[in-house]
This record gives structure tokens, C-alpha cells and sequence, in this order.
């Protein structure tokens, strides 16, 4: 399927691999440089999760259900582009082919059928979506919403990998209005960290093309938990509510700036073992028997020192080991640039030690705003802008992936790099 290589092209993304309901329309100009966001729009769902202690997949899929259309309303309206017809602005044929699209969301189609087809086409040249790696039944829900509006609005849909758009949201940076593309400024070959509650990776990234998207081989991922999952599950330990991870960066503050230290130290797991890989899950067990020898046989509510103290040295563990394994990383590949994504970017204390961390190497960092390190429609506008020629027409069947991988897993270390570690 075409879509237009040259001229100002307008992309709404959709976000839907967890729990955000994510949806945005960009513009990007004739010569690649600059994006305008003309509609935004996030609907987070952690109240409705947040007696689970975490995603529940099915009740992901219902919220995406109820909330896709009033969000791409709201985007709509942000663009001015929501123009509503006495009519039906498509075919019965092509509204008749979106209803099978999304025969298996029927809260979706009802409101979808309500509201879609007496929506004006929009000026847009297509739509971007997430195809994995995510949440199955919340990927699914995304997907058809994609390719039913693609078919009612005659419009190609470009499958996108939400990781690469973590990546791209570290690549724009804001400038009176409008946001500067910057990956003419790579110098390669970069080194992205992508870190989220379902996701600790460390990415070679060879390249990034105007059109074909990156190139990108996995060199170090972790074996068990992301860092996001280790952070929630030990504030679940310590009794705080979900998403945990911004409630232990706080108490990791206040320890901070009252001197506090934890009761006993915590380990950094596999931060000597020699690779870049990362496990997390013998530091959530760690908490869990130290909050178990301090609460004693009764079992009492730790003390507010104790609860600062550990988070501090939750915060600290998890920083040192991605700090040892990114600087590992930058000397076995010799790296120009780090790029780093994920939800997790948001907490400040890593963000700080990791731009310490690209000082201290001398190197170039790219690393997103705060409010665009968290799922979000606009990453995967751009990861649209960029992967346009891979642009299929809406009656392509889309499959929600999982497990999707960004690239290869490297399959051995530099031979250079392994002949320096092993000289004395």
C-alpha cells in the first residue's frame, strides 16, 4: 500500500498495549525536521487496576472498549477536526466491513457505529497503531479500532512496535510550539535503554531512517522481572498501593534529604556477572525477607524510617545496576549516544545518574519528557511517521504480538570486545 513519501503527512497513533487508552494526531512538515501535535489525549486506567496490584488483562480490554472513541472525540476536537455530518460519511458496504472488524468488541462497535460514521473525514494520511509487544486482548482491541476507522475512512494503517516508539519519544524536543525531529543528530552506533514495567532491554541501534524506521539488534534484556514490575511488587511488600514505583522514588527522597540509610543492605543482582543481561527478581526477594525480619512473629507495620530506608535502597540497588551495565554496554560496543525510553525514565534519581553517567563517557544523551516516557499515542504517531513504507491497506489482517521482539537478539559478544575482556 502507498502512502505519501513527500509533503506535510498527518498520522493519528493508537496506544493501546497496556493500561493507557492512548490516541494523538501529529504533523510533520515537508523536510522531516519539525512535528506539530495537533490532538493529544491519555486515558490512564490505574484506578480501575489498582485493587489488583497490577494489570488485570480482560478488565484492560473492557476500559479500552469503553474509552477509544470519547478519546479520539477529544483528539478530534483538539485539531479541529470534528465535524459532524447529518449523514453517513462512508458506504454501508464499508461500514458493514468495519462491524465484522470489530464483531469481537461489541461495546466498541456500539459506540464506534454511534458516532464513527457520521464523523467527516478527517484530513489524516494514516493511521498509526501498536501491534505488541503488550497485553494480547488490549493489543486486539487497538488494532481493529485502527483498521475499522482505516476502512470507514479509507485510509492505509501502519503496524508499529511499541518499544521502537519509546525510542522515537526520546528523539523530539519541544521548541516554541513545536517539536524538533533529532535523529540527524545520532551518532552511531547508540545505545537505547528501554525500561518499563514489562520491559528492561538494553538496544544496539545501528540506525534510524527517515522512512524504513531503525535497525536494531537486542544485546542484553533481563531474565525475569522489567524493572517497573520489580519496583511495584517490592511496594506491594512495603503496603503501598499500585503503581508502586512512584510512590518508592518518593519515600526514596525523603530518605534522602533526612540522611536515612536502610536497615541492612540490598543486593545489585547481576551487576558483576560480566554480561549486560539483568535479573531483579532476587532483589524483590531480598525486600520480602528483610520487611519479614523486621515486622518479627506479629508481623507488625514496619516504622516510616524503615519504610524510607529500604525504599531508598530499592531505588539505589536498581540504579547501580543499570548504570554498571549501561557502562559496560557503551565500552563492549563503543558507543557515540544513549537513547533511553520506558516509563521508568520518568523517576529523576535514575534519569540524574544515567546523565551523569553520559557525561562522565563524554557522550550524547537523548532521553523523552517526563510526560512522554509513560505510554502514550505519540510515540506511536512518530514510530508511524517512521515505518510508513511498511503501510498496508485496512483489509490487511493485523495480528496482536505479545512478545514482539524490536530486533534479532545479538547472538555473540564483538569478537574485539571479547579479546580485550579476557587480556590481562
Amino acid at each position: 500500500f502507498i502512502v505519501k513519501l513527500m509533503s506535510i503527512l498527518r498520522i493519528l497513533g493508537i496506544e493501546t498495549s497496556c493500561d493507557e487508552t492512548a490516541i494523538s494526531l501529529i504533523e510533520v512538515d515537508e523536510a522531516g525536521a519539525h512535528v506539530r501535535v495537533l490532538g493529544n489525549a491519555v486515558h490512564s486506567q490505574i484506578d480501575v487496576h489498582a485493587s489488583y496490584g497490577g494489570v488485570f488483562p480482560t478488565l484492560a480490554k473492557r476500559e479500552h472498549q469503553r474509552n477509544l472513541v470519547p478519546v479520539l472525540e477529544k483528539v478530534l476536537r483538539q485539531a479541529d477536526m470534528l465535524e459532524r455530518m447529518n449523514r453517513a460519511s462512508a458506504t454501508p458496504e464499508k461500514i458493514e466491513a468495519a462491524e465484522a472488524i470489530l464483531s469481537r468488541e461489541p461495546e466498541l462497535w456500539e459506540s464506534f457505529k454511534a458516532t464513527v460514521p457520521v464523523i467527516a473525514r478527517p484530513a489524516i494520511d494514516f493511521i498509526s497503531v501498536t501491534i505488541g509487544p503488550g497485553l494480547e486482548p488490549a493489543l486486539w482491541v487497538g488494532i481493529n479500532f485502527a483498521r475499522a476507522l482505516a476502512t470507514v475512512w479509507d485510509m492505509p494503517v501502519v503496524p508499529c512496535n511499541h518499544m521502537e516508539g519509546h525510542i522515537l519519544a526520546a528523539l523530539i524536543q519541544e521548541k516554541a510550539g513545536t517539536f524538533e525531529l533529532l535523529e540527524r543528530s545520532i551518532s552511531y552506533p547508540a545505545i537505547s535503554l528501554l525500561i518499563s514495567g514489562g520491559h528492561t532491554q538494553i538496544v544496539l541501534v545501528e540506525s534510524i531512517d527517515a522512512l524504513r524506521g531503525g535497525i536494531y539488534r537486542i544485546v542484553g534484556e533481563t531474565r525475569d522481572d522489567a524493572v517497573g514490575e520489580c519496583f511495584d511488587k517490592i511496594a506491594r511488600t512495603l503496603g503501598l498501593a499500585y503503581p508502586g514505583g512512584p510512590k518508592i522514588s518518593r519515600l526514596a527522597a525523603l530518605a534522602r534529604k533526612a540522611g536515612i540509610e536502610s536497615p541492612e543492605p540490598l543486593p545489585r543482582p547481576m551487576m558483576e556477572s560480566g554480561d549486560i543481561d539483568f535479573s531483579f527478581s532476587g532483589l524483590k526477594t531480598a525486600v520480602l525477607y528483610l520487611t519479614r525480619r523486621l515486622s518479627g512473629a506479629s508481623g507488625a507495620p514496619l516504622d516510616e524510617a524503615a519504610m524510607r530506608g529500604i525504599a531508598r535502597e530499592t531505588e539505589d540497588a536498581i540504579t547501580d545496576v543499570l548504570v554498571a551495565k549501561m557502562r559496560k554496554a557503551v565500552e563492549r560496543y563503543a558507543v557515540a549516544t544513549l537513547i533511553i525510553g520506558g516509563g521508568v525514565i520518568a523517576n529523576s534519581h535514575i534519569r540524574e545518574a544515567l546523565e551523569k553517567l553520559a557525561n562522565e563517557c563524554s557522550l550524547s544523551i537523548f532521553l523523552p519528557q517526563i510526560d512522554h516516557s509513560t505510554d502514550n499515542g505519540l510515540m506511536i504517531a512518530l514510530a508511524g511517521y517512521f515505518g510508513r513504507t511498511k503501510a498496508v491497506s485496512a483489509d490487511t489482517t493485523l495480528a496482536a504480538a505479545g512478545t514482539l521482539a524490536l530486533g534479532l537478539r545479538a547472538a555473540a559478544e564483538p569478537a574485539a570486545a571479547q579479546k580485550a575482556e579476557k587480556t590481562p
